[in-house]
């Protein structure tokens, strides 16, 4: 029988807004925020009673815990790659654990969750462990995440493919900011970017990301680098990719401009529907978006400099 699998985060309570919006990017629906910080004013406002069971009140009001509940069929490893990548972007101190489903196996066993994948009109995603299959005609970008997020079937990888397949031209210059598994920054230079360059501030993705690039041939034109693309990178580029969250989006948006040529476009994903006027607003101080997907409750935007 299959079961669904909890994931629960601690963090600190000073951090739990920031970490449900985040895990908010893994799964919609499903999330329960156990936060004790304000116990007394809740029972008084919701109950209208000051009597608190004594186990309440002894709870550890510093700390807060984010639970996650993923279906069957949903990958507990890109999950918690996932969570933990954005998490250390955001410099949120935090512990993950999974219940419901033993450590070997979802280490193990994941990657019957992940299968070819026809994405816009031109890619096709592939497992790297994949022999047989159809490509559709289609090029054939060959993953393996490993534990860097980024297979390409969430929303937010998806919209930002397709909206580069849209915007890139052949010969462009690319610039992947939080590149992950490498899956945008790799897909762009199969389909006719010159040269990408991949940064992240996770050891673990930067590794992953020239290991893909090495399975599929483009490692003489992809340079990963990890850290801040700020301190890192050099050059301009004709297009940028910025699949992070929301408030990462926002922080970076003035100083990408400083990569950019004149006619480059900035293609941002990740930002949950909820935030994306927020987002919106701040880019348009130093951008003129250009055009916005929406995809399950995922938005993402491309953008040109003022």
């Amino acid at each position: 029988m299959n079961n669904w699998t909890e994931i629960k985060i601690a963090v600190s309570s000073a951090d739990i807004d920031r970490a449900g919006d985040i895990a908010n990017m893994v799964v919609p629906y499903g999330i329960y925020i156990e936060d004790y910080q304000n116990l007394e004013q809740l029972v008084e406002d919701i109950a209208h009673i000051d009597l608190i069971d004594e186990e309440l009140l002894q709870k550890d009001r510093s700390k807060a815990f984010v639970h996650i509940y993923l279906e069957p069929g949903v990958s507990p490893a890109e999950a918690v790659a996932f969570l933990s990548e954005r998490y250390e972007a955001e410099g949120i101190a935090h512990e993950i654990e999974l219940l419901n489903c033993a450590e070997e196996d979802w280490r193990n066993n994941w990657k019957q969750y992940f299968h070819p994948l026809a994405v816009g009109s031109r890619l096709m995603i592939v497992p790297s462990w994949y022999e047989n299959y159809d490509a559709q005609g289609r090029t054939v970008l060959n993953i393996d995440p490993g534990l860097a997020f980024g297979t390409g079937g969430h929303e937010t990888t998806r919209l930002c493919l397709e909206m580069c397949e849209k915007y890139m031209k052949p010969g462009d210059s690319v610039l992947d900011v939080g590149c992950g598994s490498g899956i945008l920054s790799i897909a762009a230079l199969l389909c006719g970017a010159e040269k990408a360059v991949g940064v992240d501030i996770d050891a673990k993705a930067v590794e992953t990301a020239r290991e893909n690039a090495l399975i599929n041939g483009v490692a003489d034109r992809y340079t990963a680098v990890e850290g801040s693309f700020t301190d890192k990178v050099q050059g301009k580029f004709d297009v940028i990719l910025a699949n992070i969250v929301a408030d990462a989006i926002i922080f970076l948006s003035k100083g990408v401009r400083d990569f950019m040529k004149d006619d480059a476009v900035y293609i941002m994903s990740g930002i949950i529907d909820t935030r994306a006027e927020e987002v919106k607003g701040e880019v348009s101080k130093y951008f003129d978006i250009i055009e916005e997907h929406l995809d399950g409750g995922w938005v993402c935007l491309a953008a040109k400099r003022r």
